[in-house]
């Protein structure tokens, strides 16, 4: 019988808690605590009828935060003489070639906390200059005088020579001192220095803070905690306190999970995710599966381990609206939070995304949050309105504009993902989540072409849901760089020593061995190029394979294959993985039948104001089937449907919303 497991998601403005036991879901949804983020997890699972056996998971955006907000730790980095700066100079790449006054992020390692040690490895990973004892000593001597909290070591060339690197990090560690050390060998043994390098710094500069925090957490939870890693599997307590950087995506990773499960189940495999919360809006495509990337960037800094592929933009229901300069409209990336939250809230003064959702009558304060939260028109009136003299419109015009500028850096975070990728939108369906996912979600399904969206049967707490039916899994990596079948042996020899020492550590933090499974794969390119295109690599796999596996997926992507070209397996992969014990939920039988609304209320739309039928999700049974323009309120969110578009519930509960007829 599945175990019960409690779900657990801290996001920027609300904190939801999914429970799952005999089968039964219940939900929990309250602000959020960002002076303290463990205070409203605890206070959350302590509403909750939690037995001796729940297994609890956690999702966390408290790295990302302190990334954002520069929050962390003051963090010394040590590297090889002469290459103190590599954090600083990067790629040399302009992310804005327009912007003549754009400034890159500072580096998270100021020039006076940079450290080089004499030795070096070169290219074949031998070692051309020793690291000698007094160079050793010296450079432990000058960290620990420097006051920084937290260090950092990336050497030259130490993914194929880790000893310099070894002996370095038992030194600092040795000092006594409170120091957290991240050794770049130890947590991606990878070519590219930069990235490799970048990847070790943020390690190091949430570390303190995530490692304290998460055994706050765990000592206050009480019981067994996983943690949820941004490539979309759980991690133990230990392993996401040693390396916090792969839990810098945890909470949207969750809410890819979630998505793709209630998918399934619901009969599509095609779907993009769209998960619109208070500060943030994250999307996803996932063609029959969830993808993962090793290249992303948070804030201009690089992050090397493996995570879902989520595109994010600053647009959420708390993005804040205002006019810029030129006199025109802009909606985030600013975010009013949790605190003080919307103008709508009772503490916030600027206008938002989700004022302008209540000004419509896409929200009704009665019912936000099942009514337990208290919500203020006025308050939005005066917000928004203070934003209608400058736009020469009226209130309600403000409010639309807000939404349209809003849907529009959605629509292009859609678009990145899909079409800008080689994939049709068209074929897909749409599945939104979050608070607000559901509000917006048939209008940009629209702008893109789209005739089908999803909406999961607590959309609010869908990360909280995949949170707690995640896999747990361990990802490790090495850099091979092979051209040629002759030296193909080399790289399936490094890919074994993987797959056993993944699952030799997921056994020792307590998987059982007989349920571990391997996902092999490479990191493959034309030789020359400068990127890598992910393939699989199936059992007993050749050079040949590989390579031919390779053509096919660049032919996808790109439209072409060069099949003289030499082809180069740069890095291999594994995942091992101990598939969770997913719930299962009873289908009800559909019976077909037009639901009775509840209330009718004034919706705004871009043709002006329509009288509107206004649903109670609870009451809408399987085989309920309606029309826009309709409102269909929840505890957790709340779902718009426009004129034009039929919605229709499923055998769980799920509503479908099609374009111009039924589903």
């Amino acid at each position: 019988m599945p175990e019960s497991m409690l779900g657990i998601d801290t996001g920027g403005t609300f904190t939801d808690l999914v429970l799952i036991a005999d089968g039964v879901l219940t939900i929990h949804k309250l602000p959020s605590t960002p002076d303290d983020p463990s205070r409203a997890a605890v206070d959350g699972a302590a509403s909750m009828a939690l037995d001796g056996a729940t297994r609890v998971a956690y999702g966390t955006t408290v790295a990302t935060n302190a990334l954002l907000e520069r929050k962390g730790a003051t963090t010394a980095l040590v590297t090889t003489a002469g290459f103190e700066d590599v954090i600083q100079i990067g790629r040399q790449a302009r992310t804005r070639l327009y912007d003549l006054e754009y400034h890159p992020p500072e580096p998270l390692v100021p020039s006076e906390l940079r450290f080089g040690v004499s030795e070096r490895v070169s290219a074949d990973g031998t070692a051309i200059v020793p690291l000698t004892d007094d160079a050793l000593a010296d450079l432990v001597r000058r960290v620990t005088d420097s006051g920084a909290g937290s260090v950092a070591i990336s050497l030259l060339f130490s993914f194929l020579h880790p000893a310099h690197e070894a002996a370095l990090r038992d030194a600092l560690a040795a000092t006594g001192t409170a120091l957290f050390v991240t050794a770049s060998s130890d947590l991606l043994p990878e070519f590219r220095e930069f990235e490799r390098t970048s990847t070790a710094v943020v390690n190091a500069y949430v570390g303190p803070l995530m490692s304290a925090y998460l055994e706050r957490l765990g000592s206050l939870i009480e019981r067994p905690l996983t943690v949820m890693q941004s490539s979309g599997g759980g991690t133990s307590l230990a392993v996401a306190r040693r390396e916090p950087v792969r839990t810098v995506l945890s909470g949207p990773a969750g809410g890819v999970i979630g998505a793709t499960h209630v998918a399934k189940l619901a009969g599509f495999d095609h779907i993009i995710t769209f998960d619109m919360g208070g500060t943030s809006t994250d999307v996803a495509l996932c063609p029959g599966r969830v993808q993962t990337s090793s290249n992303h960037a948070v804030d201009g800094m690089p992050i090397g381990v493996p995570v879902i592929d989520i595109h994010t933009v600053g647009a959420g229901g708390g993005s804040i609206a205002r006019v810029d300069d030129g006199g025109a409209l802009r909606v985030g990336p600013e975010s009013a939070g949790a605190e003080p939250g919307p103008a709508c809230y009772g503490r916030g003064v600027e206008p938002t995304v989700t004022d302008a959702n209540l000004l419509l009558g896409r929200m009704i304060p009665e019912r936000f949050l099942g009514g337990r939260m208290s919500i203020t028109s006025s308050r939005a009136e005066s917000a928004v309105g203070a934003l209608a003299p400058v736009l020469g419109v009226g209130t309600r015009e403000s409010a639309l504009g807000i939404v349209r500028v809003a849907n529009a850096v959605m629509e292009r975070a859609l678009r990145n993902v899909s079409l800008e990728r080689g994939f049709d939108p068209r074929e897909f369906t749409l599945v939104p989540f979050g608070g607000a996912g559901p509000q917006h979600a048939c209008e940009l399904a629209e702008a893109l072409d789209m005739r089908s969206v999803l909406v999961p049967r607590y959309p609010g707490v869908l990360s909280a849901l995949g949170v707690a039916i995640a896999d747990t899994s361990k990802e490790l990596s090495r850099t091979v760089m092979v051209q040629d079948a002759a030296a193909f042996p080399s790289a399936a020899s490094a890919l074994d020593d993987l797959s056993e020492q993944a699952s030799d550590e997921l056994a020792n933090e307590g998987a059982d061995r007989q349920r571990i499974t391997l996902e092999r794969a490479a990191d493959v390119r034309y030789k020359g190029q400068s990127f890598e295109l992910q393939v699989d690599w199936p059992s007993g796999a050749s050079y040949d394979a590989i390579g031919g596996a390779f053509h096919v997926e660049h032919e996808a992507r790109f439209g072409y294959a060069d099949h003289r070209g030499v082809v180069e397996i740069v890095n291999v992969r594994v995942r091992a993985v101990v598939p969770a014990q997913l719930p299962e939920f009873a289908e009800e039988p559909l019976h077909a039948h037009s639901p009775t609304p509840a209330d009718h209320a004034e919706m705004w739309f871009n043709d002006g104001a329509l009288m509107a039928s206004v649903y109670d999700r609870d009451d809408l049974t399987p085989g309920a089937a309606f029309d826009g323009p309709s409102l269909i309120t929840q505890m957790d969110a709340t779902t718009v449907l426009p004129p034009g578009w039929h919605a229709s519930v499923d055998s769980r509960r799920n509503l479908l919303l099609s374009r111009g007829g039924a589903a």
